[in-house]
């Protein structure tokens, strides 16, 4: 079983973070019926020109509810999410990963990351799949940092649709 860069962090939903934000602690915890909308919000300042539509997000919090956790404020305003798919033949894959703007690059994307990764590898996850933008830079070096492996042929084109192009990275658990 290969080590998480994150092992050292118990992947206990609703542990508090450090005050990342400089303004209130943050959280991160399983997510609930409650937070649907926020989450369509959040998604919204996270992804501003490709947003999930309402309906996808509410199947999918409605499809896998545990593998979807958010970091949210004191005042219950959500700042984060992960979402992933539950094992099938011991292999999930991480849909999304949003951050709202302002918290980018403080660590919380890592975070999520690693609770995520603890929870899919109790569960029987072997191995992780993830797609992402070519020139998303920050995103490639994270997922790379917490041991993600793109593909040897390169990003796929058009695999989200025409000019849709995306790599596809692995983690071994």
């Amino acid at each position: 079983m290969t080590p998480l860069p994150g092992d050292r962090f118990p992947s206990v939903a609703g542990s508090m973070l450090n005050q990342v934000s400089g303004e209130r602690p943050l959280r991160i915890r399983a997510v609930t019926e409650e937070d649907l909308p926020h989450i369509v919000r959040l998604d919204a300042k996270a992804f501003p020109a490709d947003p999930y539509p309402f309906f996808v997000l509410r199947q999918l919090l409605t499809a896998f509810p545990e593998f979807l956790l958010v970091v949210e404020d004191g005042e219950k305003d959500l700042r984060g999410y992960v979402l992933a798919t539950p094992p099938h033949d011991a292999q999930s894959w991480i849909l999304s990963l949003g951050i709202t703007p302002e918290l980018r690059r403080q660590g919380l994307g890592r975070e999520l990351m690693t609770r995520i990764l603890g929870r899919l590898r109790a569960k029987g996850t072997h191995s992780v799949w993830l797609s992402v933008e070519p020139g998303n830079d920050s995103a490639v070096a994270l997922y790379r940092s917490l041991g993600f492996v793109p593909e040897p042929a390169g990003p796929r084109p058009d695999y989200f649709g025409p000019g849709e192009h995306r790599l596809l990275m692995s983690l071994a658990l």
